[in-house]
């Protein structure tokens, strides 16, 4: 086995004061230290080769790779860890060869600002990637501590809870902690106007409003959430699909035929870091399932134009697989090679021919065949009655 070569050492505000002295010790002997400009200026006086952070940002492998046989440091803020750049270099080089050197994260410091209790808090970044993610941890009563982006970005949150009548949910941001210059800030989401550092941590305690949007993880959300135009997955028949579809961390979902994009968004809202392809041929559709994604906090769902089941070839294998529209035997044998073992495929039918198809299917592959009969109460002349809505035949099964 390899010798650890390659040392990621977390720090804080408190610069190279804070580290332990084994790490201090470490860091002082390093040939090669790469960083950010801010890393380094917490880490000055020292002899080494400084670097920075390449661009384009994955470059930083290849440049880490090629300095083995040097004693190499690479700084991260905090815990290397969490949200950090550690787990991107542990997943690329073998973490026999890393030796880590955590130090108090963001989160820890500003639960303790807080007076929060880590385990009932949501921890979440933004930072680099799409602030809207957020918005799927938008609840009543939830505690969200954030990593963000920028000084922006508690704004561009204040946004969203208030427009989702969150609007009096209480903000603090936290800057430096730890460091001399540490500096908190609070106000209430609907009026938020203060003026922040870039480098910050966002706390949020989320207070709903009795009008305020309810849109919880579970499947099922109401169909008014969704713009469409009227071909979309209803409700409660979407509950059960994405039931079966088995949501997971960090899972892949195929979603044939996806139209609005409900039952994808759905998946990655319900399981963390679930992801999903959307395949449809219309452009109109995939406009709507793009502007769903983002409003319902899940804007990395990749669509794709393209018919199945050639659309399939050359896409990444999937943990579940969805088809609502364009099913056919062609398309089922080529969807369910692709798929992962225990993988979960669900197919729901609503005309007597695709029905007649997963009839056929059943037979041949086995699985579960149900069909969802849902009435709604709507208004009758000043009476009120039961107005089926389209059965639909689903069959179900899992890759042994």
């Amino acid at each position: 086995m390899s010798e650890p070569w390659l040392h990621i050492v977390g720090i804080g505000e408190d610069g190279m004061d804070g580290l332990l002295p084994a790490t201090r010790a470490v860091v002082a002997a390093a040939e090669v230290i790469i960083g950010g400009e801010r890393h380094h200026m917490l880490a000055e006086n020292l002899t080494a080769e400084r670097l920075a952070w390449p661009h384009p940002f994955d470059a930083l492998i290849d440049t880490i790779k090629g300095l083995r046989g040097r004693r190499v440091v690479v700084l991260a803020t905090g815990d290397p860890l969490w949200f950090s750049i550690g787990a991107r270099i542990g997943r690329a080089i073998d973490p026999a060869q890393i030796i880590y050197h955590p130090q108090l994260s963001a989160f820890q410091l500003a639960a303790a600002r807080m007076g929060w209790s880590l385990p009932d808090v949501e921890t979440l970044t933004v930072h680099g990637r799409p602030v809207e993610q957020m918005i799927a941890f938008i609840q009543p009563d939830v505690r969200l501590l954030i990593l963000t982006t920028g000084a922006e970005t508690p704004a561009q949150i204040a946004r969203f809870l208030t427009e989702r009548g969150f609007g009096q949910s209480r903000m603090t941001v936290l800057a430096a902690m730890g460091g001399k210059d540490e500096a908190r800030f609070d106000g209430l989401a609907d009026s938020w106007d203060q003026v922040v550092p870039a480098f910050n941590t966002l706390a949020v305690e989320c207070v709903a409003a009795p009008d305020a949007a309810l849109v919880p993880r579970v499947p099922g959300l109401a169909d008014g959430l969704f713009q469409s135009d009227g071909t979309m997955t209803k409700q409660e028949v979407r509950a059960v699909t994405v039931a079966k579809l088995m949501p997971m961390r960090g899972a892949l979902l195929w979603d044939i035929g996806c139209g609005c994009g409900s039952v994808a968004i759905e998946w990655m809202r319900a399981a963390r870091y679930a992801r999903a392809v959307g395949i449809e041929p219309r452009a109109d559709r995939r406009a709507m399932a793009a502007a769903n994604a983002l409003a319902l906090g899940v804007p990395k769902l990749e669509l794709i134009d393209g018919m199945v089941p050639g659309a399939l070839t050359g896409l990444d294998s999937p943990d579940a697989i969805f088809i609502g529209g364009g099913l056919s035997r062609a398309t089922f044998v080529a969807a369910w090679s692709a798929l992962r073992p225990l993988g979960r495929l669900v197919a729901n039918a609503v005309t007597l021919e695709s029905e007649a198809e997963l009839i056929a299917l059943h037979k041949t592959y086995g699985g579960d065949l149900v069909k969802l009969s849902v009435h709604r109460a709507e208004p009758v002349g000043r009476l009120t009655g039961w107005r089926p809505m389209m059965p639909v035949t689903q069959w179900s099964l899992v890759k042994r």
